[in-house]
């Protein structure tokens, strides 16, 4: 665009970008040559197309597809519905509520969606009950990765609580044992990576005991430690010897918190049990303000988690399931990540939930229209995240996220556009 008549025409385009109500251009003396120049590259940037986003994205690309990374599932919450009646057959277990793996799913999915959490977890019984053997243990395992090769994940992180699997005679250092051989075996079938996370129920008083399992396991491939189950009456802080333990051990830690209690679970997580990385706190909302202009307000705590990078590991469908939020519209996973949280996408319990992370992605995507650049920084928020170590972080995001999100943006004819903030 030329000069006319002493006056860049394109100067008196009206620009969303705020920096020109602070600088206006009228008052900037250019040469011509000077102005054209710029007013080609502000011409550049607002006539680019809008990248695809939302239900437009995901009509033209295939979400399975795109290199996912797991960081929150338990195991026994995740059970596909016909193994869960074949075990109970050859162990002898009477109680489900049908033999039919439809109908079963149905009713984990029925269960699961009474809105609170202590109703959410009932059908873990049944779960549990049919993981008690060391074959069951390693099958269930096996499976978790073929699901996550089928689901386009390329490392995942699963978490379960051993000592639930002792019923029949198992040691919790057997039970380890045989869930690591499935996970072994599912590596070297489908070449999905993988940690293990040992977890302490906080209603119980054994998790020293589960932070020494998992510190003495770290070699097999636990790559850290897990406080979950119900927070209400339950504060991190009573199980302050056993995170004592982990952190004497260099080792990792991330907790439940704010999942259905308020953010004093989360403070307490972080700055009594040196949490590395926070489950769910969805109720971090809490402590964050909409001003009267749409902006937050960002109260000690928020400020402190989005200072410190601290990641969170969202789960939508869950979230919702458990009434940590009241519809998936006023998930606040879309407020923490414009405002730049490091958060990412998980599943929690897919038989519960009845999800993947196929189905988690595809959500998020159309329900707060993220484009491919913002899904990419989901992937690498959640690898960066993961407590595998640096060399396989970086090896994983280099070597596949990187290069796959690259190939699908040139099949949409975009160009790069991920933000520097890490």
């Amino acid at each position: 665009m030329r000069i006319q008549n002493g006056t860049p025409s394109w100067q008196k385009l009206k620009f969303p970008n705020p920096f020109f109500q602070f600088f206006p251009l009228s008052r900037i003396s250019f040469s011509p040559p000077a102005w054209n120049l710029l007013g080609s590259m502000i011409m550049k940037i607002y006539s680019e197309p809008k990248p695809l986003s939302g239900k437009a994205l995901t009509a033209e690309i295939d979400i399975r597809s795109l290199p996912k990374v797991l960081l929150h599932e338990h195991l026994d919450g995740g059970l596909r519905p016909a193994t869960v009646i074949e075990l109970a057959k050859e162990l002898g277990y009477e109680a489900l509520p049908t033999t039919d793996p439809t109908d079963l799913a149905k009713w984990f999915h029925r269960g699961a969606q009474r809105g609170n959490l202590p109703d959410y977890l009932e059908g873990f019984q049944h779960t549990i009950a049919v993981m008690q053997t060391a074959d069951a243990l390693e099958r269930v395992a096996f499976e978790f990765i073929e699901d996550m090769y089928f689901d386009g994940v390329v490392y995942a992180e699963v978490r379960f609580a051993p000592y639930h699997h002792t019923e029949r005679g198992l040691t919790q250092d057997e039970v380890v044992a045989a869930v690591v051989a499935g996970l072994e075996r599912g590596e070297r079938t489908y070449s999905v990576e993988w940690g293990l996370i040992i977890c302490a129920m906080r209603h119980m008083q054994n998790s020293l005991e589960a932070a020494e399992l998992a510190i003495r396991s770290r070699e097999m491939g636990v790559v850290g430690f897990d406080l979950a189950g119900g927070e209400d009456g339950f504060p991190p802080k009573k199980h302050v010897e056993a995170f004592q333990a982990i952190e004497r051990a260099n080792f990792y830690i991330t907790i439940h918190a704010g999942e259905a209690y308020g953010p004093e679970s989360i403070w307490q997580a972080l700055q009594y049990c040196g949490a590395h990385r926070l489950g769910h706190a969805t109720r971090l909302r809490d402590d964050i303000t909409l001003r009267p202009d749409g902006s937050l307000k960002l109260g000690p705590l928020a400020q402190y988690i989005l200072d410190r990078r601290v990641p969170m590991e969202m789960c939508l469908l869950s979230n919702l399931h458990t009434g940590a939020s009241p519809s998936l519209e006023d998930h606040p996973f879309g407020m923490f990540f414009r405002r730049g949280f490091r958060v990412c996408l998980n599943t929690d319990d897919r038989l519960m939930s009845d999800t993947t992370m196929t189905q988690e992605t595809t959500l998020a995507t159309e329900l707060f229209d993220l484009n491919l650049n913002e899904l990419e920084k989901l992937s690498l928020n959640a690898m960066k995240s993961a407590f595998a170590p640096y060399d396989k972080r970086i090896k994983i995001i280099f070597e596949t996220i990187k290069p796959a999100f690259t190939t699908v943006r040139a099949t949409l004819g975009q160009a790069a556009g991920l933000t520097d903030r890490v």
